[in-house]
């Protein structure tokens, strides 16, 4: 099983290879003919595109590292740094959508004319190199919030893509050179709203914040009903990474021998586990009456 899951994470690292590589020569592409063209457009979409092979080669890179054991030096494991590379992915998102505002706006104060048949044929290129990205990074997505990032770069860039041809058309056949600015406002916009939509929930993971489906009263309630156990304090639940919760609490407990202790300190840990889906506990027993400083 453990043979057949790195096989499967490798070819997952393989196909995001792959797809960098293309997205790379599919960007010099793109800046040329949007160079030629005078499209702003076509050269947002590419350097979003551009975006996306970093994005990519960001995510493969942190995805090798997430998966070296725990040591001296990362006793959790480097689980995080999917979450790191998540967070500069976004980071680089938020720049560009505003970079591309700035643009498309001193585009519309100095418009330019535009060879709307270059836009049409190189957006067409991008479109197809688009879906096949956001194709192979999909599946991997689901479960990563750092490809997921990155998928986002190539559905945003797909979508660019099909705006970028529809501009070109409209200049081709109505000389409307202003769609093309004010597609690139659409498609700022759009990457902005998909950054801020994953942004919060990176950093409250770094921030070592409380799982949002995790109520910390509401274990501490249970966790007092089970037998034996008198109170619950000093609970702190965090975020090791997007999958793995972590709990650390003192627990006030009727027994005083220490195998009475120790069946009661598995029955906690069980329960937190079965119930509330906390893989890693740390767990304090003291008994009545002892002064906690903590």
């Amino acid at each position: 099983m453990g043979h057949n899951h790195y096989h499967h994470e490798t070819a997952g690292d393989r196909q995001l290879l792959c797809a960098v590589a293309v997205n790379v020569l599919l960007t010099l592409v793109q800046v040329i003919g949007g160079v030629i063209a005078g499209s702003l457009s076509l050269v947002a979409d590419a350097l979003h595109n551009l975006g996306d092979a970093a994005s990519l080669g960001i995510a493969v890179f942190a995805r090798k590292i997430s998966r070296k054991p725990p040591d001296q030096f990362k006793t959790f494991g480097y689980k995080r740094a999917e979450m790191i590379a998540a967070l500069i992915n976004l980071t680089t998102l938020i720049i560009i959508g505003l970079y591309l505002i700035y643009e498309a706006l001193w585009r519309f104060y100095q418009p330019q004319e535009i060879k709307g048949w270059i836009v049409v044929i190189v957006a067409g290129a991008a479109l197809i190199v688009d879906v096949v990205t956001a194709a192979l990074t999909y599946r991997l997505s689901r479960h990563s919030v750092n490809i997921k990032a990155a998928f986002l770069h190539n559905v945003a860039d797909a979508l660019s893509s099909v705006g970028v041809i529809l501009a070109g058309t409209l200049i081709l056949l109505y000389q409307w050179y202003w769609v093309d600015a004010a597609l690139t406002l659409v498609i700022a916009g759009y990457v902005l709203y998909q950054a801020a939509g994953l942004l919060p929930q990176t950093i409250h993971i770094l921030m070592e914040g409380t799982p949002e489906h995790v109520a910390i009263d509401e274990i501490i309630k249970s966790v007092e009903l089970l037998d034996q156990v008198e109170s619950v304090h000093h609970v702190h639940i965090w975020q090791l990474d997007e999958n793995r919760n972590a709990l650390e609490a003192h627990v006030v407990v009727h027994e005083h021998s220490l195998s009475d202790i120790e069946a009661i300190k598995q029955r906690v840990k069980e329960h937190i586990h079965s119930v509330y889906h906390i893989e890693h506990s740390t767990l304090e027993i003291e008994v009545p009456g002892s002064n906690c400083n903590s």
